[in-house]
């Protein structure tokens, strides 16, 4: 269902029952082949028209002599998340650009006003503070509802509300940051059947649905590039809480450092903390995860070696569970002429899975699902990557993986408008064969087109349901004078299966073809105009089981800069 400015296409997973793990109900027969794992790909198009800086395809092999930009590292204060068959859409329509008309000033404030079919409805104001000594402020507003949605009018309305407020503290030697931000979600569970919706059992107000995450970030990294020891330390807490008043208290720490031992020689050491709770009824789950993962990295004009160890501690207290498991950790990186790499290497981790991060791929959960960490026991990749010269790029890459309690969504029942999560408990592998090629000219264009194909083979489910065998994306932006911008997106899926457990009825979904198109226009120094039109196709397909997305819808509006 494409959000007339953001679509929260959903990837469901309906998946089978593993009996190592049914603590939620279970069918009574067997489970067989047709039964559905689901997964949620979120299609979320909000973000700004503004060209972004192109995406590097290859990483520069550092030279011989050190710097601080080659001990700088990319810090990501977002727990990791199993990607694997779960590739997330992000098409391009919402809000106008900010960027400027070469005469103008810059105006780092900015007031969004937009509407469209589907009753749809955009808000968002931004204000800054940058003129203070070392010190910046930031806050950020943002309403995006539609008041209809595709099926039964009202009852299938959406809407997000968020709200942040940042505020950078600069020095010489580091800087601080720190986040308070609140999101409120407010959708309805409306994947139930016309027959349903037409009897005296139908209450609208039992199907609505909202979530609310309140979170706070505090962050301190280093600013000076001379040191040879570079860092970055963030914790934050995280509180959701939905309309059943089932919750979750999540408190997170991550710490990066690095340290130039030689010229080539690089000592690097990731370490996180997450001590979760969640409360859903009766239930409460305590669980915990500690993660340290010391490396080094060897870096020469021909070739980069990272390697070392990932060990990783989990708890749960409901389930009983409190193991540490050791990954190996291999990366090798070899340059054979400029420009062009061959990198093959070797992981292996545990992907938590917290109420939050399960709403984000599903948001038709039901109550008191069950928490279950995914183990990529080891992971066996190998590609190639690098520039060939004229504006094109291209990586390709081969990835086999081993993976225990793989989470997978499938319909409740009698009620299949809701989604239990369930795992896989034996051994899966997943193969996935990826390829992208991208061009770029200068900073006016640019286009990249991707493909992932993935073939899985599970112990205890008969296929992955809900997920897709094959996925491809194809990105373009371009801009004329810094007047006119204009993103194009296409988005492809297929091989995805559902079932339903209470008709035993297997659904193979129809490919999903997502074409949207993006347009702003500077009327002036200070305001711009923007039109966006989504699933041009007009296709109404369904990502999740029962759940139809929108068809074409468009949202226009203006933007005003001060």
């Amino acid at each position: 269902m494409i959000h007339p400015t953001r679509s929260l296409l959903t990837l469901s997973f309906l998946s089978l029952t593993v009996p190592l793990l049914a603590q939620q109900p279970k069918p009574t027969r067997p489970v067989k082949e047709g039964e559905v794992d689901n997964q949620e790909i979120t299609v979320e198009k909000s973000r700004k028209i503004e060209l972004p800086p192109a995406n590097r395809l290859f990483n520069k092999v550092p030279s011989v002599k050190s710097s601080a930009e080659q001990r700088k590292l990319t810090y990501e204060f977002e727990d990791r998340k199993l990607t694997v068959g779960d590739p997330r859409i992000t098409p391009g329509v919402l809000a106008p650009a900010t960027t400027q008309p070469d005469d103008s000033p810059v105006y780092s404030n900015y007031v969004k006003l937009g509407a469209g079919n589907y009753s749809s409805f955009l808000g968002e104001g931004f204000v800054g503070i940058n003129n203070l000594s070392n010190l910046s402020l930031e806050g950020n507003v943002r309403h995006l509802s539609s008041g209809i949605g595709p099926v039964d009018g009202k009852n299938s309305a959406q809407s997000d509300t968020r709200v942040k407020i940042t505020g950078k503290y600069l020095t010489d030697a580091f800087k601080l940051q720190a986040d308070l931000g609140y999101d409120r979600n407010a959708y309805n569970f409306y994947g139930y059947s016309r027959e349903f919706a037409n009897s005296s059992a139908f209450n609208p107000d039992l199907i609505k649905q909202n979530l609310n995450t309140l979170n706070l970030k505090l962050g301190i990294e280093n600013a000076n590039t001379e040191n040879a020891i570079d860092y970055s330390l963030r914790t934050g807490i995280t509180s959701l809480r939905d309309r059943f008043n089932a919750s979750e208290t999540d408190w997170g720490t991550n710490f990066n450092g690095s340290l130039g031992i030689t010229d080539n020689v690089f000592a690097l050491v990731a370490a996180d903390a997450y001590v979760t709770q969640r409360s859903d009824g009766t239930i409460v789950d305590n669980r915990n995860l500690f993660r340290v993962k010391p490396t080094f990295k060897y870096t020469s004009s021909l070739f980069t070696i990272t390697a070392g160890l990932n060990a990783v501690n989990q708890t749960d207290q409901r389930q009983g569970i409190n193991n540490t498991r050791a990954f190996p950790v291999l990366d090798i990186d070899v340059v054979p002429v400029a420009n062009i790499h061959f990198f093959a290497g070797l992981d292996g981790d545990i992907n938590r899975n917290t109420l939050r991060s399960l709403l984000s791929e599903n948001k038709w959960l039901a109550p008191q699902v069950l928490l279950v960490n995914t183990v990529k026991s080891l992971d066996i990749y190998g590609g190639s990557k690098g520039a060939l010269g004229g504006g094109f790029s291209y990586e390709g890459k081969v990835s086999y993986a081993s993976y225990r309690d793989f989470s997978t969504f499938n319909n409740t029942f009698p009620d299949s408008t809701k989604f239990f999560v369930l795992y896989d408990g034996g051994i899966s592998r997943v193969l996935t064969i990826s390829g992208q090629l991208a061009y770029a000219r200068k900073d006016k264009f640019r286009s990249t087109l991707k493909g992932d194909f993935f073939r899985y083979g599970l112990d205890r489910l008969a296929e992955a349901w809900g997920r897709p065998q094959f996925a491809g994306t194809w990105t373009n932006s371009y801009i004329l004078n810094k007047k006119l911008f204009v993103t194009a997106d296409l988005y492809f899926y297929q091989g995805i299966k559902n079932s339903n457990v209470t008709s035993n009825t297997v659904y193979t979904l129809k490919p999903i073809y997502d074409a949207n198109i993006k347009i702003d226009y500077f009327l002036g120094k200070q305001v711009s105009a923007f039109v966006s039109l989504n699933n041009i196709f007009n296709q109404k397909y369904e990502r999740y089981l029962y759940y139809q997305s929108q068809g074409l819808n468009f949202l226009g509006g203006i933007s005003y800069s001060f």
